[in-house]
């Protein structure tokens, strides 16, 4: 515990959906246990509210998904940049932590800079799959970052911008989730009971393009094998009445679930699920997956001209090969979902071997302590912050 002089250290955090709420809420708890004085901000959701950061802007409103997304919420992303800026400008903190969530994030940390707010970036956008060009735009405006995968150290090196690779902040919350035996007690699913999650997103554009989708082809695996069940994880960010609302009309034997996304996935023999945080979390956790994802078709027809990567799903980008299945925008279709499931749970096997390669990726992601050591580097730049002020 570190004792500073004179009035406390400000820091403002901005998480735009619900991956950086997790992990900036456990960022909060690290910069509290060593600098308990500390003033933090944020733009973010439940979970940093939970934590005790100050909420300047909720995440809601702008947690959206692709570029036709972007413009359908553009006054509401407007409004929350400006009531930052208004914030930024009055309280002046001494560091702008920024988690993930480009393009957002860059006007926030051009703005930051602008003020003489010092930036740090926790959480690489993915600029090693798609527009690489703005990392000499994020060299601009950012003072030090922390990245999570392990083949980002290089990515950034080859283009002159030095990072920090502290590990993946999904490890510090393994030891949280329940075991593989507890989560199936937890939810009712005996060694007989073949379960199935489904995980269509956490942001309320994501999951209107996957839901429908992901149910129809649980509908075709219930008449292809009437004993099996399914597990639906609502995120914080989602309205669990509206979900349940489109869920119904399938008639489904689902389950949903508020508040243990990471039991739900323990407890699951396989997902489908959509692309992003998610599957790195299931890699993680050890349970096999397949990734589908929609986008609009403007999002897909300029994403498909500007992505420099053969894969979707984070486990298969850092194996470098697909040792997850991949079903994309026209492939991903309810007949070809159910038999890539049916696939799996009828041969166990399968499932083993994707496991064994989940666990290859968990091996790849650090050690435990990430929320500690981005703390550490959130304060330096607060102090320097600081001083600066003198």
């Amino acid at each position: 515990m570190e004792p500073f002089a004179g009035s406390p250290l400000r820091i403002f955090l901005s998480a735009g959906e619900a991956s950086g709420d997790l992990h900036g809420s456990r960022l909060v708890r690290a910069i509290w246990k060593a600098c308990p004085e500390a003033s933090i901000t944020c733009m973010g959701g439940p979970l940093l509210e939970e934590a005790g950061a100050r909420i300047v802007v909720p995440n809601r409103d702008v947690a959206v998904v692709g570029l036709s997304e972007v413009l359908v919420h553009l006054k509401s992303v407007a409004r929350a940049f400006s009531a930052i800026r208004s914030h930024l400008s009055a309280q002046r903190p001494h560091v702008a932590v920024l988690i993930d969530f480009p393009d957002f994030n860059f006007l926030v940390g051009r703005l930051a800079r602008k003020l003489g707010i010092r930036v740090f970036y926790y959480i690489s956008p993915q600029v090693w799959a798609w527009r690489s060009g703005r990392v000499q735009t994020m060299k601009r405006f950012v003072d030090d970052m922390a990245v999570i995968l392990p083949f980002e150290p290089e990515f950034y090196a080859r283009r002159g911008m030095p990072v920090r690779y502290v590990g993946h902040p999904l490890l510090d919350v393994l030891n949280e989730a329940p075991t593989p035996k507890e989560a199936r007690l937890r939810y009712g699913c005996d060694e007989k009971t073949q379960t199935v999650g489904i995980l269509p997103g956490s942001r309320t554009s994501e999951v209107r393009l996957l839901l429908a989708l992901f149910c129809e082809a649980a509908t075709i695996l219930k008449d292809r094998m009437p004993g099996v069940r399914f597990l639906l994880p609502v995120a914080p960010s989602l309205d669990k009445a509206w979900i349940e609302s489109q869920v119904i009309p399938f008639q489904l034997p689902v389950r949903l679930v508020r508040g243990d996304t990471y039991g739900v996935i323990r407890a699951c023999d396989l997902l489908i699920t959509a692309s992003g945080t998610v599957t790195l979390e299931a890699a993680v956790l050890g349970t096999p997956m397949i990734i589908a994802n929609r986008v609009s078709a403007i999002t897909y027809h300029v994403g498909r001209h500007l992505i420099r990567v053969r894969h979707i799903g984070l486990p298969n980008l850092i194996a470098g090969r697909e040792i997850v299945p991949e079903f994309v925008q026209l492939g991903a279709t309810p007949s070809l979902l159910a038999q890539e499931v049916l696939q799996f749970l009828q041969a166990p096997h399968l499932l083993e071997r994707q496991r064994s390669e989940l666990g290859k990726i968990r091996e790849r992601l650090g050690s435990p302590g990430v929320a500690d050591r981005v703390a550490a580097l959130v304060l330096e730049q607060a102090r320097q912050g600081k001083a600066s002020e003198a």
